[in-house]
C-alpha cells in the first residue's frame, strides 16, 4: 500500500485522492434496494412476473442470483456482507468510514446515497469535513420532487443530486423535471444520473428510461448544470461518447467494477474505456469514483490501484492523472480552494 504523506496530507502514489461516490449504509436504504432484483415495467411501476406469482419460480431465481454475486465476489476476492445483526448503525458506520478511507489515503469522500436526505445530512456532520453528499431522488417527476431538492441544496447544504433513470416514471427528457434541474442550476451542484443496467446480479437490465441519449434535450436546456453519467455509461458507451460531444456539460465517472464489459458483444476492457474518453474528451470530463458501499469491504481499494495503474501505463501525465482522481470532483463538489498536496499538480 504505496500512500505517501505529502505536505502533512494523504496520498496514493502521490496523488491526492477524493472519490466522487459512495454509497452509505445500502442495506438499510429502501432507494437501493429496491434495484437489488426484479424489472420495472413501461409506465415505471413494478411488473408481475411468473417469478412472483409462483413460490417455486421464486426461489429459484434468488438462488441463481445469490450464486452470480457469490461467484462475482469471490473472483474479486471481496468478503461476504456482514450479517444485520454486526450493523453499528449510522454513527458507528461513519466513524468506520472515516478511518477506512484514512487507512487508504484518501482526503475526501462524497457519498450519493444515505437512506434519506436528513440521513445524509448528519453524516456529512459526523464526516468533520472528510464527507461530501448527495441529494438521492427516486423519481425526478413525482409531486414535491422540486420541493425536496430545494430543501435538500438549501437548507441541508447536500452537494449534488444522484437519481437511478431506471426507477423514474417518465423518461428524462420530460420537461416535467425541468423544475428540479433549474434548482441544479440555481445551487450549482451536480447531478449524477445512473443510466444503464442497475442493482446488482438480477437487478434492472432494460426498460424505457434506461438509456442516456435521452439526456441531451435536458444538458442542452440547461447548459450550466454538470451531468455526470456513471460507470462510463455502462453498455450504452456509443451514447454516452455521442452525447459527450454534443453537450459539453455532460461528464462520466469511473466508479465500480466495471464487470458490465464482460457482457458486451464486442470486446472491451476498462482500459478501452479509460482511453477512448480521455483521449476524445481529455482528462477534466472523467472523475474517479470507487462505488465503495458494504463492510467488511469497505473502501474497493482494488478499483482505485487498478485504474491509476491504466493511466500510468497509459502515459498520462501526473498532472492529469490528479484531474481525474481528485481535482474535477473538487470542482463539483465546491471544495473552495482545494488544491492537491503536491501543488505542482494543481
Amino acid at each position: 500500500m504505496h500512500n505517501p504523506v505529502i505536505a502533512g496530507r494523504p496520498t496514493v502514489q502521490g496523488i491526492s485522492i477524493i472519490d466522487f461516490h459512495l454509497h452509505f449504509r445500502m442495506g438499510q436504504d429502501p432507494l437501493t434496494r429496491s434495484l437489488s432484483g426484479g424489472q420495472l415495467g413501461a409506465s415505471g411501476g413494478p411488473a408481475e412476473s411468473i417469478c412472483d406469482i409462483h413460490a417455486g419460480g421464486l426461489a429459484t431465481r434468488e438462488a441463481a442470483v445469490r450464486e452470480t454475486s457469490a461467484q462475482w465476489r469471490r473472483s474479486w476476492d471481496f468478503a461476504d456482507p456482514e450479517a444485520a445483526e454486526l450493523d453499528r448503525g449510522s454513527l458507528g458506520e461513519a466513524l468506520r468510514w472515516r478511518e477506512e478511507l484514512a487507512r487508504n489515503g484518501v482526503e475526501h469522500a462524497a457519498f450519493v446515497t444515505a437512506g434519506g436526505d436528513g440521513e445524509m445530512r448528519e453524516l456529512v456532520e459526523r464526516g468533520e469535513g472528510q464527507f461530501s453528499g448527495m441529494a438521492a431522488m427516486a423519481d425526478p417527476f413525482a409531486p414535491g420532487a422540486a420541493a425536496a431538492a430545494e430543501r435538500a441544496f438549501g437548507e441541508l447544504g447536500l452537494r449534488g443530486l444522484k437519481i437511478f433513470a431506471p426507477l423514474m416514471t417518465r423518461r428524462i427528457d420530460d420537461p416535467g423535471a425541468d423544475p428540479v434541474w433549474a434548482l441544479a442550476a440555481q445551487y450549482n451542484v451536480p447531478v449524477l444520473i445512473h443510466f444503464g443496467h442497475c442493482g446488482s446480479a438480477g437487478g434492472i437490465a432494460h426498460n424505457d428510461f434506461i438509456e442516456p441519449a435521452w439526456l441531451e434535450a435536458v444538458a442542452k436546456r440547461f447548459p450550466s448544470v454538470t451531468f455526470v453519467i456513471p460507470h462510463f455509461g455502462i453498455q450504452h458507451v456509443q451514447q454516452v461518447l455521442f452525447l459527450m460531444w454534443a453537450c459539453p456539460n455532460v461528464i462520466v465517472d469511473t466508479s465500480g467494477s466495471n464487470q458490465w464489459v464482460r457482457y458486451m458483444a464486442q470486446k472491451l476492457t476498462l482500459e478501452d474505456l479509460f482511453r477512448r474518453f480521455y483521449e476524445t474528451f481529455g482528462p477534466e470530463r472523467v472523475v474517479f469514483g470507487s462505488d465503495s458501499s458494504w463492510f467488511p469491504r469497505g473502501f474497493a481499494r482494488r478499483y482505485l490501484t487498478d485504474q491509476l495503474r491504466i493511466c500510468w501505463e497509459m502515459g498520462m501525465p501526473a498532472r492529469d492523472i490528479q484531474a481525474i482522481f481528485g481535482g474535477n470532483a473538487a470542482r463539483l463538489l465546491g471544495l473552495g480552494d482545494w488544491v492537491p498536496a503536491d501543488s505542482t499538480l494543481a
